[in-house]
């Protein structure tokens, strides 16, 4: 193919995704304004099926601001893997991007992954087993995920490989909508730091390099 019709079709590609996906483009986006307090979902969808992950909604950034876009289920790219969401937070409560020349009261977006542990998402309560630390949704045994249904809506029916666990369960809290990692300091940001966890996790952070799967669909990084 021509090197110029090659480029022709790149540069048009963002027109051609759906907004969801085209939001995915754009990598390592700084915004001046820090995004609205996170929507609450009264009920769950039902899971569709084997094999999908309930990834929650959060605040996307585009030419006309903010807008939000709603979590839903997505089939894992492969079994074992599960999602880290994205989360906005602070630029001066982030070394790199200080050194990148973003402005202190910058909010950055730190994109969302696929890998085999849930990593840091900032500390965000998103609901339905994303409580801003770790994940309580279910796990994986070899090729086959357990949903708790104490977290999510399940059927049973449907899907055979289910259990209940309580255990670390949220509710839907004032606190729960807050939608960005501030790290420390007051107001609408989730005041937890950044740090490392061992064992069932609760969280570790991932080097994204490691095992990244873009979300094509909510959740995604941009």
């Amino acid at each position: 193919m021509h090197p110029v019709l090659i480029l022709t079709l790149l540069a048009a590609l963002p027109l051609a995704l759906p907004r969801r996906v085209a939001a995915q483009v754009a990598v390592g986006i700084s915004v001046r304004i820090g995004p609205p307090p996170l929507r609450v979902l009264a009920v769950q969808p039902v899971c569709p099926g084997p094999g999908y992950l309930w990834t929650p909604g959060y605040w996307a950034y585009g030419p006309d601001g903010y807008y939000w876009v709603p979590g839903t289920w997505v089939m894992a790219p492969q079994p074992g893997l599960l999602w880290t969401p994205g989360y906005w937070a602070r630029a001066r409560d982030n070394a790199q991007d200080d050194e990148e020349g973003d402005a202190p009261d910058d909010y950055v977006w730190h994109r969302g992954y696929w890998s085999p542990r849930v990593g840091y998402y900032g500390g965000i309560n998103y609901g339905y087993g994303y409580y801003g630390a770790g994940f309580a949704g279910g796990h994986w045994s070899g090729r086959r995920f357990y949903y708790n249904t104490g977290v999510w809506r399940v059927n049973r029916a449907v899907i055979h490989t289910t259990y209940i666990d309580r255990n670390g369960v949220r509710g839907e809290r004032a606190e729960g909508r807050r939608s960005y990692s501030r790290g420390r300091g007051h107001g609408r940001g989730a005041e937890v730091r950044h740090q490392q966890r061992n064992g069932n996790g609760r969280f570790r952070h991932e080097h994204k390099d490691k095992k990244e799967h873009d979300h094509r669909g909510p959740g995604g990084g941009f």
